[in-house]
C-alpha cells in the first residue's frame, strides 16, 4: 500500500466548510481517510457536503458543528467524533480567522474573538484529541499557522500574533507528545486564494505577487497535499516543524 494512503484511520478537520479546511478534508478522503468535518454554517449545508465527500470517495464522513472559541464546544467536537468514529488518528487544527486592522484600532472584543478561535480553540482542541490519539497509539496533529506568524505584516498584528502563538504551541506539543506517538507539525501558507483574501484589492495583490518566486498564488490544494504529507506514514519521522507552503515568498 502506498505511504500517501490513510485507509482506516479517522481524520478530524476544524474550520472544514470551506476554503483550506475543506480542499484538506476532500484531500484527506480521497487517499482512504475516514473524516469529521466542522464549521459554524448552516448545518444542513455541514451535511451536505459529508454526505458528498462519502459519496466521492467510498469512505465514511460526517459532520458536527462547533465554535472554536468555546472550551465546551470543542470538546464536545472532539468527543462526538471520536464516539461515532471509535478513533482518531489524525487532527487538523485549521479554523480561524483574520481580524485585520491598524494598531490602535482593534476593538477588545475583535481581539477576544481572534485569540479564542485561532489560539485558545486548537489548544483546547490538541489537549483533548491527544488524549484520544493515545488511546490507538498516537497520531500526527497539523496547525495552520501563517507566513504572517513568521514576518509580520503592517495590520496585521493581532492575525499576526495568534499565528505566532500557534508556532510556538505546535513546537511545544511536539516536544511533549513526541513520547506518545503523537507528531505535531504547522503548516505556514503564504498568500493563498481563498475566500479570505478575495477582499484584498488588486494593487496589493499585485504587490504581494511580485514577492513569490514560483509567480502565482497559492491554491488550497497547495496547501491540503501538504497537510496529507504531514499526516500519513510518509512523514512518520518529522515532528516539529513548520512547512511554509507560500512559493518561495519567505526566503
Amino acid at each position: 500500500m502506498s505511504l500517501s494512503r490513510l485507509d482506516g484511520r479517522t481524520a478530524l478537520v476544524t474550520g472544514s466548510s470551506r476554503g483550506i479546511g475543506r480542499a484538506t478534508a476532500e484531500c484527506l478522503a480521497a487517499h482512504g481517510a475516514d473524516v469529521v468535518l466542522n464549521g459554524l454554517g448552516p448545518a444542513e449545508e455541514l451535511d451536505g457536503l459529508a454526505a458528498a465527500i462519502a459519496r466521492r470517495h467510498g469512505v465514511r464522513c460526517i459532520a458536527v458543528p462547533a465554535d472554536m472559541a468555546s472550551p465546551e464546544a470543542v470538546g464536545g467536537l472532539l468527543k462526538a467524533a471520536y464516539r461515532a468514529m471509535g478513533r482518531l488518528d489524525v487532527l487538523v487544527c485549521n479554523a480561524g480567522i483574520l481580524g485585520d486592522g491598524r494598531l490602535g484600532m482593534l476593538p477588545a472584543a475583535e481581539v477576544d474573538r481572534v485569540l479564542a478561535v485561532n489560539v485558545a480553540g486548537t489548544l483546547h482542541a490538541i489537549q483533548t484529541g491527544a488524549r484520544l490519539m493515545q488511546r490507538g497509539g498516537g497520531g500526527s496533529i497539523v496547525t495552520l499557522a501563517s507566513i504572517v506568524g513568521r514576518r509580520g505584516n503592517a495590520g496585521q498584528a493581532l492575525y499576526a500574533a495568534s499565528k505566532a502563538a500557534l508556532i510556538g504551541l505546535t513546537l511545544s506539543a511536539a516536544k511533549e507528545l513526541g513520547p506518545l506517538g503523537i507528531r505535531v507539525n504547522a503548516v505556514a501558507p503564504g498568500f493563498i486564494d481563498t475566500d479570505m483574501t478575495a477582499h484584498l484589492d488588486a494593487g496589493l495583490r499585485e504587490r504581494w505577487l511580485r514577492d513569490i518566486a514560483l509567480g502565482r498564488f497559492g491554491s488550497a490544494e497547495d496547501v491540503a497535499r501538504t497537510v496529507l504529507f504531514l499526516a500519513g506514514d510518509l512523514s512518520a519521522y518529522v515532528t516539529g516543524q513548520v512547512l511554509g507552503v507560500d512559493g518561495g515568498m519567505a526566503m
